[in-house]
């Protein structure tokens, strides 16, 4: 349980801005909790579940290793340290925002975020390499979301149910 808090406190202060990549690099790639595939199927429940996304992924992953206990220790760990810096430096954007150099660097971790956010997605769509079914599915949501701008739950509530029966169809 200690190794859950300590893991997600490390990702919650290294990844400021955006803990998803710092997550799955923490959990598959340096502690090997899960493989690439389980933290994909994961989070993709995570994402169906209302909420942040990273908070439910540290509540279901804490849970599975020590039940809610574990499930608390991955939260606070996760939420602490980031909780008191964003406290902290809100209040010095609030002081300090109408500095020109400010709303730059303000645009530039913008920016730097959205690169994270674009790595992360392709490290996540890793496991899906050659499963035609999964990548046409998801290329769909992301069409339905992003270019006919659907509703995030309606899209879902259609789509989910589609592909689970397009996958067992096919398996």
């Amino acid at each position: 349980m200690a190794a859950l808090f300590w893991g997600f406190l490390s990702i919650g202060i290294i990844g400021f801005g955006g803990v998803l990549p710092w997550a799955r690099r923490m959990v598959v790639e340096q502690r090997r909790w899960q493989s690439a595939a389980e933290f994909t199927d994961l989070l993709g429940l995570c994402q169906f579940l209302p909420g942040p996304n990273i908070i439910n992924f540290a509540v279901a992953l804490g849970g599975r290793f020590h039940g809610p206990r574990g499930a608390v220790a991955a939260v606070v760990g996760l939420i602490s340290l980031p909780m008191l810096l964003v406290i902290g430096l809100g209040s010095l954007y609030a002081a300090y925002s109408a500095y020109p150099m400010v709303a730059n660097g303000a645009a530039g971790l913008a920016a730097a975020a959205s690169g994270l956010v674009l790595a992360t997605a392709l490290k996540i769509a890793a496991p899906l390499a050659g499963q035609w079914l999964g990548i046409a599915v998801a290329v769909v949501v992301i069409g339905a979301i992003a270019w006919l701008r659907l509703p995030l739950v309606a899209t879902l509530a259609v789509l989910v149910p589609i592909s689970i029966l397009l996958h067992r169809w096919r398996a």
